[in-house]
């Protein structure tokens, strides 16, 4: 595979899911690890679209559940990746409810992090992205905030490295 510059629209992967029975809760309402499995797999899907290798979820930087989805409606998963570093891909996952008329609700969304891998499972170059959207240069640009957080988190980054979050936090008068 070669790392050719791609574009976050040839990254996008969109996944459709009724919600049946089975994947409701006793208040007729999907079950969060059952959105959260099928947020993982069209985010996989997305980042291996992006780089053409083996993914591995790396971590969820972000979940939201702010609308509940009740037990027949219908889902729309829609991913992106949103940045590539260098092995790691951060993935974006817009979930909309569809309403009878075909208008689309968004309800939750969360942002995945996987590393492409070679075939001994080491960690392997992915392509760079380039953003065309506002949305997608917004996610973009704040993508690498995240990812800085992150490592300061797990202290694998002191916070005086962390040039991101110094403009953001300390903007210069």
């Amino acid at each position: 595979m070669t790392n050719k510059i791609k574009k976050v629209s040839e990254s996008l992967a969109v996944q459709t899911k009724m919600v049946l029975p089975h994947d409701t809760n006793p208040l007729n309402t999907l079950f969060g690890g059952r959105l959260l499995a099928w947020m993982d797999e069209i985010a996989s899907i997305s980042a291996h679209k992006h780089c053409g290798r083996v993914v591995v979820t790396a971590s969820i930087n972000n979940v939201s559940f702010d609308q509940p989805i009740f037990a027949g409606e219908i889902v729309s998963l829609h991913a992106k990746v949103s940045r590539a570093f260098n092995s790691s891909m951060e993935v974006f996952v817009d979930v909309f409810v569809e309403n009878a008329d075909g208008s689309k609700k968004k309800s939750n969304e969360a942002i995945y992090n996987f590393v492409a891998i070679d075939q001994n499972r080491n960690p392997i170059s992915v392509p760079p992205i380039v953003p065309e959207t506002q949305e997608e240069k917004n996610r973009f640009d704040s993508a690498l905030r995240r990812k800085q957080l992150s490592l300061v988190f797990a202290g694998k980054l002191s916070p005086e490295e962390a040039t991101e979050l110094k403009s953001v936090l300390f903007p210069k008068k």
